[in-house]
């Protein structure tokens, strides 16, 4: 079974800066992306940034020029550097990997989220 571990979170002010891990384990064979995304209380979960295998980003219009997105493919992480972090970034962020794996025996696509990490910007 495939899991991820984030970490990273907390309490900054605003102009601060966090920087949130998701590792990725389990049966494994390739990873297709893997991303963050958001949820404030009261909202939808959006997308906030994404890379795929081959190293392509892709950013929500709110995040570009501050948040940087990167991975380590062979350690099957995925960091998220946020900068200038603003009130309005306060949320809870989640992973999310697009794999190919193992799941009960049968090799397929897999979608896995983390558990969530909250991130709090204060003014």
């Amino acid at each position: 079974q495939v899991q991820l571990v984030e970490s990273g979170g907390g309490l900054v002010q605003a102009g601060g800066s966090l920087r949130l891990s998701c590792a990725a384990s389990g049966r494994i064979f390739s990873i297709n992306a893997m991303g963050w995304y958001r949820q404030a209380p009261g909202k939808l979960r959006e997308l906030v940034a994404a890379i795929t295998s081959s190293a392509g980003t892709n950013y929500a219009d709110a995040v570009k020029g501050r948040f940087t997105i990167s991975a380590d493919n062979d350690k099957r992480t995925v960091y998220l550097q946020m900068n200038s972090l603003k009130p309005e970034d306060t949320a809870t962020y989640y992973c999310h990997v697009d794999a190919n794996g193992y799941d009960r025996g049968t090799y397929r696509r897999l979608e896995v989220w983390g558990q969530g990490t909250l991130v709090t910007v204060s003014k």
